[in-house]
């Protein structure tokens, strides 16, 4: 059964190689988060005429919400994507302190903490956090596709700071962060061909590395720390209004 939702939530496409509805997690007190609404993935830029069409028709693509820092979007670009209707909003998710170059999140790294990498990640961006939270709130700007360029660490801390803050549990939330493993490979090999992100480690080595600890270890964190997402969210300046329209939006009741 399991394996059966994780095969339902992955969607497939031709360039893209990350990306995944975050529909069917389970919520605390009961429902399961909504299938259609929200999706993560890798950096859609290199999407084929046949990707851009899935994802304006099935996936009913309205916004796209782009952690990437605006160095890499200005490298990078958009692809297809820039010629769309669809609503392009860059959230950069960085640390506090950060020059804005991509090369600060691809170390040379077999010592490379995650776990601290994603807490300074979440303290220098706060703004970005909120605002997309704010945005998924939104029926008007669904559905939503947010990403970064792997789809791993920037997308995995807003993926978790989401489903935490509407009630998924937290090996849900975990489980769900390790199936980048499943992709990881060909991953590499696409940001390695591109300027931004050449000179990454070996697949599994500092960066890209999947290993689940370091995202247990972060929510474990957040909820000794702060309280959990929701009220992360909160202390940042999202409204209750605005976080019960999140949980409205994400969350379908049993």
């Amino acid at each position: 059964m399991e394996s059966d939702l994780t095969s339902r939530r992955w969607v497939k496409f031709a360039e893209i190689d990350n990306a995944r509805d975050l529909g069917g997690l389970p919520v605390q007190g009961g429902g399961a988060t909504r299938f259609g609404v929200v999706y993560r993935s890798s950096t859609p830029q290199q999407l084929s005429e046949s990707d851009l069409a899935y994802l304006l028709g099935p996936v009913g693509l309205r916004t796209l919400v782009d952690l990437r820092t605006p160095l890499e979007v200005t490298q990078e670009g958009y692809g297809r994507l820039a010629e769309s209707a669809v609503r392009l909003v860059n959230l950069p998710v960085c640390k506090a302190a950060s020059t804005a170059a991509p090369s600060e999140l691809v170390p040379d790294a077999h010592r490379f903490d995650l776990r601290q990498l994603y807490h300074e990640l979440l303290s220098g961006s706060a703004g970005s956090v909120v605002s997309a939270a704010r945005l998924i709130g939104d029926a008007r700007r669904h559905s939503v596709v947010f990403h970064c360029a792997a789809g791993k660490d920037r997308t995995g801390i807003l993926a978790a700071m989401l489903l935490d803050a509407v009630g998924v549990h937290a090996e849900a939330v975990v489980a769900d962060y390790a199936l980048t493993a499943e992709r990881i490979v060909r991953i590499r090999a696409r940001l390695d061909a591109l300027h931004s992100y050449r000179g990454l480690p070996p697949v599994r080595t500092g960066i890209l590395d999947v290993d689940p600890a370091p995202m247990r270890r972060f929510l474990r964190d957040l909820h000794t720390d702060h309280g959990g997402a929701a009220r992360w969210l909160r202390a940042n300046g999202l409204t209750d209004l605005e976080l019960a329209a999140l949980r409205r939006a994400m969350v379908e009741q049993s």
